[in-house]
């Protein structure tokens, strides 16, 4: 929405965005532009861009649906533990392991769904989404070493060839495909409305592969008597694990880290505040993500010594939270406006 301008030569020019309403007096402090709330630090209304998170987001809408495949995914998963441990086969075991890589990707959705609904406290002044990132890295550690095992038993079995009821095994594989066909048809009209919902899609379609693999174990075996069928099927879906897996655990250590988030290139940043009329440089750029899908930007804006004694530093706060929201989806930015000069005497983080 746009509001009423200064008039005269003393306006901070526009930088060509969606158009942001002035603001009052000068400061040169921080100023954050919070997700969801479409007001910043001072106040001023930015309607234009609407990212509000939480129970109105398409997914949102989607949590009994997800909560509904959890629970058939982790049942199936038990199941086949359970399977494994009856016919003696690892193939049971490594697709039980599958299965609960695709369900801690649905569990560790909605954990975020809940904990980004828990209130910031003084202490933990980001609330408890951080949470979800610990979540999943001791996941990622636990499928790692899931998927260890499986290698080497399946190596061991190849060495020395375990017998496997094949019949119970193919029971098995039946009972986890019709479940797996039971959470393809809850996700089905979900698909098309949420990504998550997607994702969660083509996971479950990837899990009734890995238990159509169950059967044909079981119906090789049983009509040839070929026992190593069992552990190199087992490494099949055993590989399917690691890469997810792998992606998982990098990213979790990432954001643990503070690493800049993909796709955020900090010098184009750089450049595109840069070119705003009224600053003259831009330092101390820092940009990390709290949790999966919530980046927070800072830094610190040199400006034009006329913008602050002119009173017009608000203006310049709303212009460059409107730069990071439009052109970078960045919700939560904090800015220090400062004069010329003042980098001298400060003690960076870095250049």
């Amino acid at each position: 929405m746009m509001g009423p301008q200064p008039q005269g030569r003393d306006q901070v020019p526009d930088h060509g965005d969606d158009g942001t309403p002035p603001g009052g007096g000068a400061r040169t402090g921080s100023a954050h532009s919070r997700a969801g709330t479409g007001r910043n630090h001072s106040g001023h209304n930015h309607g234009a861009h609407d990212h509000s998170h939480g129970p109105a987001t398409v997914t949102g809408g989607y949590r009994r649906v997800l909560t509904i495949v959890l629970l058939i995914s982790l049942g199936i998963a038990a199941a086949e533990v359970a399977g494994a441990v009856i016919t003696g086969a690892l193939v049971l075991f490594a697709d039980a392991a599958h299965m609960a890589a695709d369900a801690a990707g649905i569990g560790l959705s909605l954990l975020a769904a809940w904990f980004a609904s828990r209130p910031a406290t003084g202490r933990r002044t980001f609330g408890y989404a951080r949470a979800e990132i610990l979540a999943a890295m001791a996941n990622s550690l636990l499928l790692l070493a899931m998927a260890a095992i499986i290698v080497v038993e399946a190596i061991r079995r190849i060495v020395t060839p375990a017998a496997v009821s094949s019949g119970l095994l193919i029971a098995f594989g039946i009972g986890a495909l019709l479940a797996n066909a039971c959470s393809l048809a809850v996700l089905r009209h979900g698909q098309a409305d949420s990504l998550n919902v997607r994702s969660a899609f083509l996971e479950v379609a990837a899990d009734t592969l890995g238990a159509a693999a169950v059967i044909a174990t079981g119906v090789v075996i049983s009509t040839t008597g070929f026992d190593l069928a069992d552990p190199i099927a087992s490494l099949a879906v055993g590989a399917l694990i690691l890469p997810r897996t792998w992606r998982l655990l990098r990213e979790a250590t990432d954001i643990l880290l503070e690493a800049s988030p993909k796709g955020i290139d900090l010098e184009e940043i750089r450049q595109h505040m840069a070119a705003l009329p009224g600053i003259t440089d831009v330092h101390e750029l820092h940009v990390w993500t709290i949790t999966s899908g919530l980046p927070v930007f800072s830094a610190h804006v040199v400006v034009d010594r006329m913008i602050i004694e002119r009173g017009q530093t608000a203006i310049m706060l709303d212009k460059l939270q409107a730069c990071l929201r439009g052109h970078f989806d960045v919700e939560h930015s904090t800015f220090q406006l400062e004069p010329a000069g003042h980098a001298e005497h400060e003690q960076p983080m870095h250049d």
